[in-house]
């Protein structure tokens, strides 16, 4: 019998966020594996199913009301902890370390703090908590300039590619709308759905720099 909860969610809450981790968790090694840069990429691949399965095992469980006020804390630290991890890669390898380090630093701090809001405020409005996950996630405009000229424009079209899809499902979340199939597709699903294509083309794009 499904938790009340969990039957009152459409069908298909978490499952492409589990099948985006049986994917990150398949390709992740393969990609460390492949390049000489480890640590950074680790770090990387790591985030990106710690996000995904976190998300996937909050979202499809059948959990207590208790056990799952707990999941729901540690999805939302989550998403700061992949944020932060994408940037990994970027400020590591493909910036000179007088603008890719500060810019980690600032990241890295920003996701501590995050976290700490996801643990100690866990019921904050959905506009604050899809905020906090933009302004962060595109904290690297204080040094595009830098970025353009490590990445190449090829590579960083594709990275903002991946912004812009994070931000649009942000903005999805926060309004709960569009919801087209509120019984099996909602608009979590479409939040979810746009989070792997922004995922998948941060993938590429760290598979360029990291080559």
């Amino acid at each position: 019998m499904d938790h009340p909860r969990l039957a009152e969610r459409p069908r298909l809450r978490g499952a492409l966020h589990l099948l985006g981790f049986i994917v990150a968790a398949a390709a992740g090694p393969i990609l460390v594996a492949a390049t000489g840069w480890r640590w950074p990429v680790a770090v990387y691949a790591a985030s990106l199913a710690l996000m995904l399965g976190v998300s996937a095992a909050y979202h499809r469980g059948p959990w207590s009301p208790a056990v799952r006020r707990w999941w729901q804390r540690a999805d939302h630290a989550a998403i700061f902890v992949f944020i932060a991890g994408t940037y990994t890669p970027l400020g590591a390898i493909a910036m000179p370390a007088s603008s890719g380090h500060p810019l980690l630093a600032v990241v890295w701090v920003g996701a501590a703090l995050g976290v700490l809001r996801a643990l100690a405020w866990p019921h904050a409005p959905r506009w604050i908590a899809a905020s906090l996950y933009v302004v962060l996630g595109w904290s690297m405009v204080i040094a595009l300039p830098a970025v353009l000229r490590a990445t190449g424009a090829p590579v960083l079209a594709v990275i903002l590619g991946g912004g812009a899809a994070y931000t649009i499902g942000a903005i999805i979340y926060a309004l709960r709308w569009p919801d087209p199939w509120p019984k099996t597709f909602g608009y979590h699903e479409v939040f979810h759905g746009l989070t792997l294509v922004a995922a998948v083309l941060h993938f590429g794009a760290i598979v360029r720099l990291a080559a």
